[in-house]
């Protein structure tokens, strides 16, 4: 990561540097102390091509090691924005739940994807384990086209007919 990035924005949103906001979890991800903070550290992970980092993030039970190269590239995408729409604890202190819009474009349109993600907290560390992608919210202009067999947009590593289509 150049130096010079440390003090831009963080890519999440936050209004915060990277460097005082997600590059301290990208560094070590049991900073990571509610689900917002690991959700949003996961999102700057894809922004600046992070892969380890996101497969680190998956719960065990994901085994996204196996799909390191699909969750390579559906990371590889022109990521522009996140919004975190709610937060929500889950039924003990070892689940939440994060709903957000993330922006992305694609040969020359920009598409919204939006999640109801859940967390999962294990061994003192938050996990993304999976999440529910609103198809009646997730949209461009037109319809974001994806091919059944082609790694889902949510970042999932899983082909789309298997995960949100």
């Amino acid at each position: 990561m150049p130096s010079s990035f440390n003090t831009s924005p963080c890519p999440c949103g936050s209004k915060r540097t990277y460097q005082a906001c997600c590059e301290p979890i990208h560094l070590d991800h049991a900073r990571a102390k509610r689900p917002e903070q690991l959700m949003r550290s996961r999102y700057s992970a894809h922004v600046l091509k992070l892969v380890d980092f996101v497969v680190a993030t998956y719960h065990p039970d994901c085994q996204a090691e196996e799909s390191r190269q699909a969750i390579a590239e559906s990371i590889d995408s022109d990521w522009c924005m996140l919004e975190v729409t709610d937060t929500e604890d889950g039924e003990s202190d070892t689940e939440g739940f994060v709903s957000f819009k993330a922006y992305f474009n694609d040969n020359g349109q920009q598409y919204c994807l939006q999640e109801k993600s859940r967390f999962i907290k294990q061994d003192e560390l938050w996990f993304y384990i999976d999440g529910v992608v609103d198809e009646q919210q997730n949209h461009n202009s037109s319809q974001i086209k994806v091919g059944r067999n082609d790694p889902c947009p949510c970042g999932s590593g899983k082909k789309f007919k298997k995960c949100c289509g």
